[in-house]
Protein backbone atom coordinates (compact mmCIF):
# COMPACT_ATOMS: atom_id res chain seq x y z
CA UNK A 1 0.00 0.00 0.00
CA UNK A 2 1.81 2.97 -1.23
CA UNK A 3 0.82 6.30 1.62
CA UNK A 4 1.00 10.00 0.96
CA UNK A 5 2.64 11.24 4.35
CA UNK A 6 3.71 14.73 5.85
CA UNK A 7 6.51 15.20 8.02
CA UNK A 8 6.00 17.95 10.59
CA UNK A 9 8.66 19.03 13.50
CA UNK A 10 8.02 21.73 17.04
CA UNK A 11 11.46 22.52 18.37
CA UNK A 12 13.16 19.21 16.92
CA UNK A 13 10.00 16.94 18.01
CA UNK A 14 9.32 15.76 14.44
CA UNK A 15 6.03 13.63 13.16
CA UNK A 16 4.34 11.95 10.42
CA UNK A 17 1.37 13.11 9.74
CA UNK A 18 -1.20 11.42 7.93
CA UNK A 19 -4.36 12.89 6.32
CA UNK A 20 -6.77 10.35 7.38
CA UNK A 21 -10.27 11.78 6.73
CA UNK A 22 -11.30 9.24 4.44
CA UNK A 23 -10.71 6.49 6.96
CA UNK A 24 -8.30 4.14 4.84
CA UNK A 25 -5.52 4.11 7.46
CA UNK A 26 -4.94 1.18 9.54
CA UNK A 27 -1.62 0.58 10.63
CA UNK A 28 -0.28 -2.33 12.55
CA UNK A 29 2.47 -1.49 15.44
CA UNK A 30 4.71 -2.80 13.14
CA UNK A 31 4.04 -0.81 10.16
CA UNK A 32 4.03 2.64 12.53
CA UNK A 33 7.59 1.45 14.31
CA UNK A 34 8.80 0.58 10.92
CA UNK A 35 7.42 3.78 9.38
CA UNK A 36 9.55 5.93 12.23
CA UNK A 37 12.52 3.93 12.30
CA UNK A 38 15.49 6.63 11.55
CA UNK A 39 17.35 3.79 9.52
CA UNK A 40 14.72 2.09 7.77
CA UNK A 41 11.61 4.26 7.51
CA UNK A 42 11.01 7.85 7.16
CA UNK A 43 12.08 8.75 10.74
CA UNK A 44 10.22 10.36 13.46
CA UNK A 45 9.42 10.51 17.07
CA UNK A 46 5.87 9.49 16.39
CA UNK A 47 3.02 9.11 13.82
CA UNK A 48 -0.15 10.78 13.95
CA UNK A 49 -3.36 10.61 12.04
CA UNK A 50 -5.73 13.57 11.42
CA UNK A 51 -9.25 12.00 11.57
CA UNK A 52 -12.77 13.18 11.44
CA UNK A 53 -15.09 13.06 14.29
CA UNK A 54 -18.09 14.78 14.35
CA UNK A 55 -18.46 18.47 16.19
CA UNK A 56 -14.89 18.66 16.49
CA UNK A 57 -12.61 20.03 13.47
CA UNK A 58 -10.37 16.76 13.54
CA UNK A 59 -9.62 13.77 15.95
CA UNK A 60 -5.87 13.57 17.00
CA UNK A 61 -4.69 9.69 16.85
CA UNK A 62 -1.41 9.75 17.96
CA UNK A 63 1.48 6.63 18.32
CA UNK A 64 5.23 6.97 19.79
CA UNK A 65 7.85 5.36 17.73
CA UNK A 66 7.46 1.76 19.36
CA UNK A 67 4.65 1.80 17.26
CA UNK A 68 1.66 1.68 20.31
CA UNK A 69 -0.88 4.54 20.53
CA UNK A 70 0.21 6.71 23.34
CA UNK A 71 -0.77 9.86 25.54
CA UNK A 72 -1.34 12.92 24.68
CA UNK A 73 1.23 14.67 22.87
CA UNK A 74 1.56 18.45 23.33
CA UNK A 75 4.43 19.45 20.12
CA UNK A 76 2.23 16.77 18.10
CA UNK A 77 -1.07 19.13 19.19
CA UNK A 78 0.86 22.13 17.82
CA UNK A 79 1.90 20.44 14.51
CA UNK A 80 -1.33 18.64 13.90
CA UNK A 81 -2.96 22.21 14.17
CA UNK A 82 -0.33 23.42 11.70
CA UNK A 83 -0.70 20.74 9.21
CA UNK A 84 -5.58 21.24 9.62
CA UNK A 85 -4.78 25.06 8.56
CA UNK A 86 -2.14 24.04 5.83
CA UNK A 87 -4.91 21.77 4.02
CA UNK A 88 -7.26 24.08 4.10
CA UNK A 89 -8.88 23.50 7.96
CA UNK A 90 -9.32 27.29 8.58
CA UNK A 91 -10.40 28.25 12.04
CA UNK A 92 -9.93 31.51 14.46
CA UNK A 93 -9.81 28.90 17.40
CA UNK A 94 -9.31 24.87 16.53
CA UNK A 95 -11.30 22.23 18.58
CA UNK A 96 -10.37 18.61 18.43
CA UNK A 97 -10.51 15.93 20.31
CA UNK A 98 -7.26 13.80 21.75
CA UNK A 99 -7.13 10.70 23.99
CA UNK A 100 -7.22 13.02 27.10
CA UNK A 101 -10.29 14.71 26.05
CA UNK A 102 -10.83 18.02 24.11
CA UNK A 103 -8.26 20.20 23.29
CA UNK A 104 -8.35 24.11 21.75
CA UNK A 105 -5.61 25.73 19.77
CA UNK A 106 -4.90 29.05 18.06
CA UNK A 107 -2.49 31.12 16.51
CA UNK A 108 -0.30 33.73 18.15
CA UNK A 109 0.48 36.84 15.95
CA UNK A 110 4.27 35.70 15.61
CA UNK A 111 2.91 32.43 14.07
CA UNK A 112 3.62 30.14 17.13
CA UNK A 113 0.98 28.03 17.75
CA UNK A 114 -1.11 28.07 21.11
CA UNK A 115 -2.67 24.44 22.52
CA UNK A 116 -4.80 24.64 25.44
CA UNK A 117 -3.66 21.62 27.47
CA UNK A 118 -5.45 19.94 30.19
CA UNK A 119 -6.07 21.65 33.59
CA UNK A 120 -3.47 20.40 36.26
CA UNK A 121 -5.19 19.56 40.17
CA UNK A 122 -2.21 17.46 41.65
CA UNK A 123 2.01 18.06 42.31
CA UNK A 124 3.26 14.76 43.81
CA UNK A 125 6.44 14.58 45.40
CA UNK A 126 8.99 11.47 44.88
CA UNK A 127 12.40 11.00 46.90
CA UNK A 128 11.97 15.03 46.21
CA UNK A 129 11.06 15.38 42.52
CA UNK A 130 7.84 15.91 41.27
CA UNK A 131 4.98 14.08 39.26
CA UNK A 132 2.70 15.91 37.44
CA UNK A 133 0.68 14.79 34.64
CA UNK A 134 -0.28 17.64 31.97
CA UNK A 135 -1.79 14.57 29.31
CA UNK A 136 1.33 12.11 29.85
CA UNK A 137 2.71 11.45 32.79
CA UNK A 138 5.78 13.28 34.22
CA UNK A 139 8.84 12.79 36.04
CA UNK A 140 10.50 16.64 37.34
CA UNK A 141 14.02 16.74 38.74
CA UNK A 142 16.11 19.62 39.02
CA UNK A 143 20.23 19.72 38.57
CA UNK A 144 22.49 22.36 38.89
CA UNK A 145 24.14 21.75 35.48
CA UNK A 146 21.16 20.56 32.67
CA UNK A 147 23.98 20.24 29.89
CA UNK A 148 26.26 17.87 31.63
CA UNK A 149 22.84 15.45 32.53
CA UNK A 150 23.58 12.02 30.85
CA UNK A 151 19.61 11.96 29.79
CA UNK A 152 19.46 8.87 28.33
CA UNK A 153 20.94 6.44 31.24
CA UNK A 154 19.98 8.76 34.27
CA UNK A 155 16.23 9.12 32.57
CA UNK A 156 15.98 5.33 31.48
CA UNK A 157 17.37 4.08 34.85
CA UNK A 158 14.30 6.13 36.32
CA UNK A 159 12.09 5.27 33.89
CA UNK A 160 12.38 1.63 34.45
CA UNK A 161 12.58 1.79 37.93
CA UNK A 162 10.23 -0.33 40.18
CA UNK A 163 7.75 2.40 40.70
CA UNK A 164 7.09 3.11 37.13
CA UNK A 165 8.59 0.21 35.15
CA UNK A 166 4.71 -0.99 34.60
CA UNK A 167 2.95 2.36 32.65
CA UNK A 168 6.21 3.51 32.35
CA UNK A 169 7.13 7.60 32.79
CA UNK A 170 8.83 10.48 30.53
CA UNK A 171 11.76 12.00 32.58
CA UNK A 172 12.38 15.50 32.43
CA UNK A 173 15.61 17.58 33.83
CA UNK A 174 15.22 21.04 34.75
CA UNK A 175 17.74 23.88 35.49
CA UNK A 176 16.54 27.46 36.13
CA UNK A 177 17.72 30.17 34.66
CA UNK A 178 17.38 33.99 34.65
CA UNK A 179 15.02 34.00 32.12
CA UNK A 180 13.38 30.75 32.70
CA UNK A 181 14.04 27.18 32.61
CA UNK A 182 16.14 24.71 30.61
CA UNK A 183 14.50 21.32 30.16
CA UNK A 184 15.94 17.94 28.52
CA UNK A 185 13.68 15.38 28.16
CA UNK A 186 13.77 11.18 28.41
CA UNK A 187 10.60 9.73 26.54
CA UNK A 188 9.13 6.72 26.88
CA UNK A 189 7.48 5.21 23.59
CA UNK A 190 10.65 6.74 22.10
CA UNK A 191 12.92 5.16 24.53
CA UNK A 192 15.70 7.88 24.43
CA UNK A 193 16.19 11.92 24.84
CA UNK A 194 13.86 13.65 22.34
CA UNK A 195 14.98 17.16 21.39
CA UNK A 196 11.86 18.57 22.96
CA UNK A 197 8.40 17.41 24.72
CA UNK A 198 5.56 19.41 25.10
CA UNK A 199 3.58 17.67 27.53
CA UNK A 200 6.93 17.60 29.44
CA UNK A 201 7.45 21.42 28.96
CA UNK A 202 4.59 22.12 30.30
CA UNK A 203 5.03 19.88 33.57
CA UNK A 204 8.13 21.56 34.51
CA UNK A 205 6.65 24.90 33.96
CA UNK A 206 4.18 24.51 36.53
CA UNK A 207 6.64 22.62 38.91
CA UNK A 208 9.00 26.19 38.84
CA UNK A 209 5.75 28.53 39.09
CA UNK A 210 5.97 31.26 41.22
CA UNK A 211 3.61 33.12 43.16
CA UNK A 212 2.22 34.99 40.53
CA UNK A 213 -1.76 34.09 39.54
CA UNK A 214 -1.14 34.45 35.79
CA UNK A 215 2.34 33.63 34.00
CA UNK A 216 4.10 32.96 31.06
CA UNK A 217 7.56 30.94 31.17
CA UNK A 218 9.91 30.87 28.61
CA UNK A 219 11.53 27.43 28.12
CA UNK A 220 14.76 26.19 25.85
CA UNK A 221 15.02 22.79 24.87
CA UNK A 222 17.90 21.25 22.53
CA UNK A 223 15.30 22.26 20.03
CA UNK A 224 14.56 25.71 20.59
CA UNK A 225 11.64 28.07 22.41
CA UNK A 226 8.99 27.34 23.93
CA UNK A 227 6.58 29.12 26.27
CA UNK A 228 4.29 27.89 28.84
CA UNK A 229 1.49 30.23 29.70
CA UNK A 230 -1.32 29.18 32.62
CA UNK A 231 -3.22 30.62 35.52
CA UNK A 232 -2.11 29.54 38.98
CA UNK A 233 -5.24 28.74 41.20
CA UNK A 234 -2.66 27.43 44.15
CA UNK A 235 0.69 25.44 44.17
CA UNK A 236 -2.00 22.43 43.14
CA UNK A 237 -4.22 23.92 40.93
CA UNK A 238 -3.58 24.98 37.30
CA UNK A 239 -6.04 26.54 34.34
CA UNK A 240 -6.06 27.97 31.01
CA UNK A 241 -2.61 26.12 30.39
CA UNK A 242 -1.15 27.00 26.88
CA UNK A 243 1.37 25.66 25.33
CA UNK A 244 3.25 27.75 22.86
CA UNK A 245 5.84 27.40 20.10
CA UNK A 246 6.26 26.92 16.52
CA UNK A 247 5.48 23.93 14.14
CA UNK A 248 6.86 23.73 11.34
CA UNK A 249 6.33 21.61 7.42
CA UNK A 250 9.59 19.62 6.68
CA UNK A 251 9.22 17.93 3.93
CA UNK A 252 5.90 15.70 1.89
CA UNK A 253 6.41 12.70 0.49
CA UNK A 254 5.05 9.06 -0.74
CA UNK A 255 6.31 5.78 0.92
CA UNK A 256 5.36 1.61 0.35
CA UNK A 257 4.18 -0.02 3.40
Amino acid sequence: MKITFYKYQGTGNDFIIIDNRQGFAHFTTHQINFLCNRKFGIGADGLMLLNLLNGYDFEMVYYNADGKESTMCGNGGRCLTQFAKDIGIIKEKYVFMATDGVHEALFEQNGWVALKMKDVSTIATFNNDKIVNTGSPHYVQQVENVSAKNVFADGREIRYSHAFAAEGINVNFVQPTPNGITVRTYERGVEDETLSCGTGVTACALVFSNENLHQRISIETLGGQLAVEFDKENDQHFTNIYLCGPATFVFKGEIDV
